[in-house]
């Protein structure tokens, strides 16, 4: 990827992250999300940008900034996996269960959730933060250090 392509891919990675916060923010609002965040870190879109080996993030940024990244986008996914669990794990499909209400989660659980999603906020400032440190100092470099 050349410098920028390596940028775009980042503004991507970013909006992607933004959006799966705006994800969980519309389950805690009761409304209905089809498709969830993945819960493995390599699984996201995001987690697929940070690992993918064709960008070569880790040359480019360093081994502090790569590090940092990927600390901050695990412990957000463990963080998140609490959540998820609560809106879909062991969730029943069907057209039966949507009538039934079987999938209609509890009160208290949705409280459980915000809490988890407090927790879970400032893990993401942290990361769309490295993320805008780590657009910069790609900014920076010469075109040369791109393949």
């Amino acid at each position: 990827m050349n410098k920028q392509e390596t940028l775009a891919a980042m503004e991507k990675a970013k909006t992607s992250h933004e959006a799966q916060m705006a994800k969980i923010e519309t389950l805690l609002d009761g409304l209905e999300v089809n498709q969830p965040t993945p819960i493995a870190k390599i699984d996201c879109s995001f987690g697929k940008w940070l690992y993918g080996e064709e960008n070569h993030l880790e040359d480019l940024l360093g081994v502090q900034f790569y590090t940092k990244l990927d600390k901050q986008h695990e412990e957000w996914h463990s963080q998140y996996i609490k959540i998820y669990n609560i809106f879909f794990k062991d969730k029943k499909s069907g057209f039966f269960a949507g009538l039934l209400g079987k999938n209609k989660v509890d009160d208290l659980l949705i409280d459980k959730a915000k809490m988890y999603f407090t927790e879970l906020q400032p893990i993401s400032a942290e990361l769309v933060q490295t993320m805008d440190a780590s657009h910069r100092r790609i900014t920076a470099m010469s075109d040369a250090k791109f393949h």
